[in-house]
Order: C-alpha cells, then structure tokens, then sequence
C-alpha cells in the first residue's frame, strides 16, 4: 500500500482513503487504453465502487481537491512523488478540474461512465471537461465535477496591474494561482444549486470567507478547504515574488475575515497536533502578522493549550506595531511577533504554561506603553539577517525585507555573493527568482557607472529573459558602450537568435548593427536569417556587419567580397580587401582596377587593392600590373619604369610575389632591382604571396 503523507509531519490517510485513490487513478488509467467493453475496464469500476461504498458508510460525501501535482481528501495533501497519485492529479488538472465529489447513492453505471468521461485526455476533447457546460459536469446524480476557472482568477488588485499584466497572470497558471483558485472553488462550488455555482464565480476572500462561515459543517467540505490551507501555508513559507505577495495579501485577509468557530472548526483537522503546530508555523513564516495571531489562538483551543489574555494583547499589540507602526520599528516588531509564535507553537507540551506570577507579568507588559525607538535604533544588517534565514531555512518577513534592502543598494554583488554561497535548495532558488527580473537587469543598465560584473551575472541567472532588457540598452548605447552588451546578448546562446532577428525589421539603424553583431557572435544564423537583405542598407556601419557575417558563409563568401569592394565607405573595402588577399577572383580583380584610379579612395587603400588584385592568375592582370610599373618613355629598346607612387611600387611588389617566373615580368623586375631608388629596388626583389 502506498504511504501518503500530509503537509505535516505524522498524518497520513486512512488505509481504506489510500486504497480509493490509487484505485482511482489505475483505474482511469485502464479506461484509457482499453477499449469500451473490455473486462479490465468493468473490473476496475466494480473495485473502485466498492471502496467507495465502505467510504461512504461513515460519510454522506466523499471530496477530492485537486491541486496540480497533488491530491487533497479530508485534509491530508498527497506526495507529489508518488507516481501513481501524481498522474491522477495531473489527469484532473490537465482537464481544469479543481474538484470531484461524490454522495451517498452512488452507483457502479455511474462511476463505469466517470471513468469513461475523464480518461479521454483533454487534448483529445473538443475543450477540457472543466470548461464545459453545468450539464456535462453535474450529467450524474451522485457524482459532481467542479471546474478549475483560470480565467476567472485575478491575484493583484485592479489598481496595481494593466490589462497586460492581467493577460499574463491568467497565462501564468502558477501554483500560488492554482491553490487560490482551488480553495475558492473549493468552498463556494459546493452544493449543486444554480445560486452556489453562480456565487462560485467569484474569488474575494472576503466572500469565500463568508462561503466557509455559512456553510453547514460537514466533515468532506471542511477537510478538502483545510487541505488546501495546509498547501498555501507551505507555498507562502518557501516561495517570494509578485504572485506569492498577492496569495499572502488574500489568504490573511480570508482568515482574519472568518469567525472565531469557523475557525476552530477548521483547525481542529481530526486532532492531529503536530498537523496542526506544523501548519501554524507555516503560516507564521509566510501569513501577515494579523491572521497569524488569529491563528495561534485557534490553534491553542483546538489543542487543549492555554494563552493568556495577556500574551494575546501583546501579540496584538506588536502586530499593530508590525502593519501601522514607525519605519524603523515595523521590521523589529514583525520579526519579534513570528519568533515569539514560533516559540510558543513549537514548546507546546503543558495544558497551561503560564504560572500566577508569569501572567502577572505579561498583564504588566501587555499595558506599558510601547518601547520602540524611533531615528536612533539599530536595527540587523539585512546582510546578517538574511544569512540567518539561510541557515535556518526559514523565509520570513524579515529575509525579504532586508532582500529588497540589499537590491535597492546600486552595488548588487554583495547580495549576490551572500546567496551564491548558500548551500542550494528551495530557498536560494526562490530569492534568486525574486532578485534575478529583467527589471532588476533594466535598472542596472541604466545606471550611469552600471557594474559589469552584476549585469553578467544577472544575464546568467535569467538567460533568454535577459534579452529585451539588454536590446532596450543597445538601443541607446553609444559606439563605446555597444561591445560588452553585444558580448552579454550573445552569451545568452542560440536561443537568443530568433528574438534578435525579430527586432531587426522595426529597430533604427544604429540598433540594427549591434543586432548584426550580435547574430555574428553567435554558433550559426537563428532559422529564417539572412545577411544579405543587409548588404546594400543605407548605412555603412549595418553594410560592414553583413559583410562580417557573410565572409565566414562560404556560400555567400564571393559575393559579399565583391560587394564590399564597390563599397563608398572605405572601412567596408579595407575589410573586404583583408579577405581578397587570400584569393581574388575575375570579378574583384576588375572592381580592384577600376577603383586603382579611384580619387574617393585614399592611396594607401588603392595600393592595398592593388596588392590583392596581383593574386589573379590572368594575362589581363600581369598586362595590366605591367602598364602600371612601365612608363612610356622607351630607352635602349626598353620601357622605362614609371614615376615612383604607392600605386607603382604596389604593381611592383604584386608582380615580384606572383608573377616573377613570367618573361615579361623578369624583365621588368630585373630593370627595377638595379634602380637607385631603395623602395623600387626593394618591392622588385620581394618574394612572397600566392603563385
């Protein structure tokens, strides 16, 4: 038999429950690969029916919550590791379903047909079963599937998200969206009247809460509502960020919202304390200091434990303290309270561990007025208080207000050494999670003195997500600050690629060659790319980045050479002449001649073409070299050598390294070896090159 285990520490289910669910999930299993029909599939119905009529003895209903990786049955939640549960919950998941239930009467034709319906996987509906019509989800008498309405969930408040961001958390789906809107359904979409589903729409804590008081106690709902208490509670204890802030902000405000009995009620869990003590220093970590006073005090009653009126006043007191207090004395009194909790919670072993004398006390302290100094306390360093929170595991109030300290600091590299050295786990995950946002990147770029070591390790942490913040500062940068961000934007990998080449089409130019750039720094080109539809842009500096990136294509190698040659801006031919060198063809050796006259060109450049246009292997080009180094004055029936320029001694050195074995070129190169001229006589006795 497979062990489930809660939230806690020591419940677990009832071997009868244990036995129903992994009956459950082969069950669908088989009504999944086997046709209608086959006697596996009748057999599975008449042994899961069978367990529920033994359930159903002592019960009138039977709830499941379904939370996306686990299952939750009279308040104990499922191991997400156990394979078999792990896929039922995903199989309901996966059909938006955020609850089964199921009542006394029920019968095998029913149960054969549930099977039949929920074993076809959502992919292969027309819509998942939870976006279905009420006809579909409540078509049997004693079973109901109630849907898991994504859309309807909205997390932050109307006046601090836009549209977009709405449209985004409903994408989401996170897990902190997932419990919510799971406990909503859970306690509004309980009965089967048309007035409870269409209240069901709705997730204000404030009416889930009025849900919960209001409902007639029945031991199913109440232990699928607590199960998903135990989940958030954990959530909010291990997870930060926007959604996790959100969630916190809901639940505290429906506990705080319910009634002292409801309450009680919900707490009591069957009487398992150390659920119970578990769950409350859950909720001590991640609640807001108000629902976890309240809390405490549930907790106690439903454990035969006593708390003062006093202790109670002061924890009062300092949760006022905590939410409405002085800046400087917020975080001390918020920390002061859930460690307080967490001791108290945690000691409790006595019926009552208050003695006459230390009542009197706490009376005493409970009235003083408060004691909290304001401009001239001292409060932690966050660094310290954050290193606690690493080696206690614990992710409180504290460890994110002193992480919202450090990273509103301009020099990150401390908070970002002081968590690299944690050991690895849920928390360091999740702070990094927390630290490392494109928003926290974009902020850093647009420092004036940005620290690259921060911007590097930033970009490593987010990957792709890195990418806009960095195209947004290429966008402003200068010619001096482009390189490191080309480098970062590359070092994100291929994957980058396509979010480049998307940009290309709408960005300026200065944009589109760091883009170029970029692409050229990359293993290949990102799937559609090509650099030719660059190579005649307007501007020169995206022409030369296309010409870089076709150079090394040999495919396109020839044509972006003999481009680049043609090119007015002289960057673009020295580059393009730099290739030529190790092979001209016809084509360039004929931009090269024509260009060799070219005034817009600087003389050093028109050598330089010279030079390479020497490496063609033509009678066109030895004749043409030969007219550039002879003059036309005509001594002792030979020509004599043309004045000295750049042009000549290049045709001179271009004959000597690649054409000094032909007859007309030795006689030419003889003549200009006995010149007393020493740059003539030495470019006509150089050797070298090409041949």
């Amino acid at each position: 038999m497979s062990r489930l285990t809660t939230v806690g520490e020591s419940a677990a289910l009832s071997r009868e429950l244990s036995d129903f669910l992994i009956e459950f999930s082969i069950g669908l299993h088989k009504n999944a690969i086997y046709p209608t029909g086959h006697p596996l599939r009748d057999a599975a119905a008449d042994l899961i029916m069978r367990r529920l009529d033994a359930l159903l003895k002592e019960r009138s209903t039977l709830s499941l919550g379904v939370a996306r990786h686990q299952l939750i049955i009279e308040g104990v939640a499922t191991e997400e590791n156990n394979p078999v549960l792990r896929d039922l919950a995903l199989r309901l998941h996966r059909h938006h379903l955020g609850a089964v239930k199921f009542s006394q009467g029920v019968t095998a034709d029913e149960v054969a047909d549930v099977l039949s319906t929920v074993s076809v996987e959502a992919g292969r509906r027309a819509r998942p079963l939870g976006l279905e019509d009420d006809d579909v989800l409540a078509q049997w008498p004693h079973v109901r599937l109630y849907p898991l309405t994504f859309e309807q969930l909205q997390l932050l408040e109307e006046e601090e998200e836009n549209e977009a961001e709405k449209a985004e958390m409903r994408g989401s789906r996170s897990r902190s969206a997932q419990l919510w809107i799971g406990l909503a359904r859970a306690a509004l979409a309980s009965e089967l009247d048309d007035e409870a589903l269409e209240a069901a729409d709705s997730t204000d804590p404030v009416v889930v809460a009025k849900a919960i008081d209001d409902h007639r106690r029945d031991a199913a709902y109440d232990q699928v509502v607590v199960g998903y208490l135990l989940q958030i509670a954990e959530e909010l204890k291990s997870k930060g960020g926007k959604e996790a802030a959100a969630l916190q902000k809901r639940i505290s405000r429906l506990v705080s919202t319910l009634q002292p009995e409801t309450l009680h009620n919900l707490m009591d869990m069957g009487g398992d304390v150390i659920q119970r003590r578990k769950f409350v220093l859950d909720a001590t970590q991640g609640m807001a200091v108000e629902a976890v006073v309240d809390l405490v005090q549930a907790a106690a009653e439903t454990s035969d434990q006593s708390i003062s009126h006093s202790l109670v006043r002061m924890l009062s007191k300092l949760a006022v303290h905590a939410d409405d207090g002085a800046p400087m004395a917020r975080p001390a009194a918020d920390s002061a309270l859930r460690d307080q909790v967490h001791k108290l919670v945690s000691g409790w072993n006595l019926e009552d561990p208050n003695p006459d004398n230390y009542r009197k006390a706490l009376e005493k302290m409970s009235m003083a007025a408060p004691t909290f100094r304001g401009e001239d306390s001292f409060p932690a360093d966050p660094e310290r208080l954050i290193a606690m929170g690493f080696e206690i595991e614990i992710l409180g109030e504290p460890v994110w207000r002193s992480i919202d300290q450090m990273t509103a600091r301009p020099d990150l590299i401390p908070l970002f050494d002081l968590m690299d050295a944690a050991n690895d786990g849920w928390m360091k995950d999740a702070l990094w999670r927390h630290v490392a946002t494109p928003e926290r990147l974009e902020a850093q770029l647009e420092l004036a003195t940005a620290n690259p070591v921060a911007t590097t390790r930033l970009v490593a942490r987010l990957k792709l997500a890195a990418a806009d913040p960095l195209i947004s500062a290429l966008a402003r940068a200068s010619d001096t600050t482009a390189g490191p961000l080309v480098e970062l934007l590359a070092s994100i990998g291929p994957e980058v690629g396509p979010v480049v080449v998307s940009r290309l089409g709408s960005s300026r130019w200065q944009l589109v060659r760091h883009l170029l750039a970029t692409i050229n720094r990359l293993d290949g080109w990102p799937e559609g790319f090509d650099a030719r539809e660059f190579i005649r842009h307007p501007d020169a500096d995206v022409r030369r980045e296309a010409v870089r990136l076709l150079i090394k294509m040999p495919a396109y190698r020839e044509q972006a050479i003999t481009s680049a040659l043609g090119d007015p801006d002289e960057r673009n031919v020295r580059l393009a002449l730099g290739a030529a060198m190790q092979g001209c063809t016809a084509a360039q050796a004929a931009i090269l001649m024509a260009r060799s006259s070219d005034e817009s060109l600087s003389a050093d450049l028109r050598a330089l073409g010279i030079r390479a246009l020497a490496g063609h292997r033509s009678m066109e080009t030895l004749n043409w070299l030969l007219n550039r180094v002879a003059g036309n004055k005509v001594l002792m029936f030979r020509r004599s050598l043309a004045s000295k320029s750049p042009e000549m001694l290049a045709a001179l050195a271009g004959l000597a390294a690649n054409w000094s074995s032909e007859p007309a070129a030795k006689e030419v190169l003889a003549q200009a070896s006995k010149h007393s001229d020493l740059e003539i006589s030495d470019a006509a006795t150089r050797r070298g090159g090409s041949r």
